[in-house]
């Protein structure tokens, strides 16, 4: 007590230091031993799982009847028949007979996480990042995990003919709630965030000045801002490593400049036939990477998409009206690309279509004349191609992430439910929860990430 009374008394520095030396002595009186201790009860420990009984679709094969899943921490160790998978020593066994398990959707195209890209200052915007404008609680995404949807490609608004940078995310809430961004995005080998480029054409993005107001002066400004980056590039290679001839940074530029050397892909928004043709026309000017985006009039030009090679990716909207440029679209769309030899899937554009609803997408392709096969595809395996993450994602393979769904019957099917989606070999959305089940049905509280401590709130 003497001694705390002191401490008290003595000056401000002096006290720094006494406490610097007990908290020296603490430390070794404690010892190396007991931190070593510490650390190695925090390793991570190896678990093993192993699926058993269910109909396994893997995408990448035919079906599997009374199949075998095996994951170890987040990749799958095997896949494969019961009677011809062994199950490893000590591995936990989950009995899904009478369920069917098949790769975690990917859509291509989602705008959740309450995000905005560019602004009404111009209408070319490139080097805006999405990833800075993403609320990581928004409630969206546990809707999302109760569709089954495991990977998403989160982009700005098609307000702008070149809108910002998207961001692919996992949605890793297997550990609980994501802090941050940085918790989901893909990395690439530098560790850098994964994503493409947002463009927009039609009438989207015409409006009052500086935003241009006819299609032909929409084409011309992309083109002149591309000719910007060529030159752009140029300065730079000639510059080489001497800093004093490089010429002044610019995002903007940097990011078209990425396209065109095929690091980030374009996405891009169109819907008229002849809309599309004339971003393919900039596509190869400019040799960038494309994937068409709801092309409502793709099955009036499927031969010219698929001699440029583009992947389509495409919306459904279930009742006529809203835009003006989507009245001739067609559910056949997508079986119509399909034949012609083009790359499709499907996207939500959620909020337009609910997450929740995204296998009745594919559904309703499959209505239209697409094949059961390709319409598992183009919610899966298809999607992460356009992506450049097929290595990762897509389909249930050895050595590829453990995102999956566990569903009660047939996914086309409309009486069927999500029951789990697991993302990296943990559980991130079980409808045996109530609150998970919340998210995937709805009702009060669902919309809430948080309910606010006020007298008068109320969950709605």
């Amino acid at each position: 007590m003497l001694f705390c009374t002191y401490l008290q008394q003595t000056r401000p520095a002096f006290r720094t230091l006494i406490c610097w030396l007990i908290g020296l002595l603490g430390t070794t009186l404690t010892g190396p031993s007991s931190r070593a201790a510490d650390e190695s009860s925090t390793e991570p420990v190896s678990t093993v799982r192993a699926f058993v009984g269910g109909r396994l679709l893997t995408v990448a094969g035919p079906a599997i009847d009374d199949g075998v899943l095996i994951v170890k921490d987040a990749k799958i160790l095997a896949v494969g028949p019961r009677a011809s998978t062994p199950i490893p020593d000590g591995a936990t066994i989950v009995d899904v007979s009478g369920q069917t398990l098949m790769p975690g959707l990917v859509c291509t195209h989602s705008h959740l996480g309450g995000g905005s890209g560019a602004d009404s200052s111009g209408p070319v915007q490139p080097g805006v990042r999405i990833l800075d404008a993403i609320d990581v609680r928004d409630p969206g995404f546990k809707r999302a995990l109760a569709g089954g949807l495991t990977t998403l490609n989160i982009m700005p608004g098609s307000g702008h003919l070149i809108s910002g940078q998207t961001i692919y995310v996992k949605l890793r809430w297997g550990a609980g709630q994501p802090a941050a961004i940085e918790d989901l995005f893909y990395r690439d080998a530098d560790q850098r965030p994964l994503g493409g480029l947002k463009m927009a054409n039609g009438t989207n993005s015409q409006r009052d000045p500086p935003f241009p107001e006819t299609r032909g002066r929409s084409a011309y400004l992309v083109r002149q801002r591309y000719i910007d980056a060529l030159e752009y590039r140029d300065k730079l290679r000639r510059a080489g490593d001497d800093a004093s001839k490089r010429p002044e940074r610019n995002l903007d530029l940097e990011s078209l400049v990425e396209a065109m050397e095929g690091r980030r892909i374009v996405h891009h928004h169109t819907h008229r036939a002849d809309d599309i043709v004339t971003v393919l026309r900039l596509a190869e000017e400019f040799r960038f990477r494309v994937v068409l985006r709801h092309v409502s009039e793709g099955w009036k030009v499927a031969d010219q998409i698929a001699k440029a090679g583009a992947p389509c990716s495409v919306i459904l909207i279930d009742s006529p009206g809203g835009k003006l440029e989507a009245r001739d679209m067609r559910f056949s769309t997508a079986h119509t690309l399909d034949q012609a030899g083009v790359t499709v899937a499907y996207h939500t554009d959620d909020y337009i279509t609910d997450s929740r609803l995204f296998f009745r997408s594919a559904a309703l392709g499959v209505r239209a004349g697409l094949s059961p096969q390709r319409a598992l595809e183009s919610l899966t395996i298809a999607g992460a191609k356009m992506l450049d993450l097929q290595d990762r994602i897509g389909t249930l393979e050895v050595g590829k992430d453990a995102d999956f769904v566990v569903l009660s019957g047939d996914p086309l099917s409309i009486y069927t439910r999500v029951e789990q989606t697991w993302v990296e070999g943990q559980l991130a959305f079980d409808r045996s929860k109530p609150e998970d089940r919340l998210f995937a049905e709805g009702g009060p509280g669902a919309g809430y990430p948080l309910l606010p401590y006020l007298c008068c709130a109320q969950a709605r």
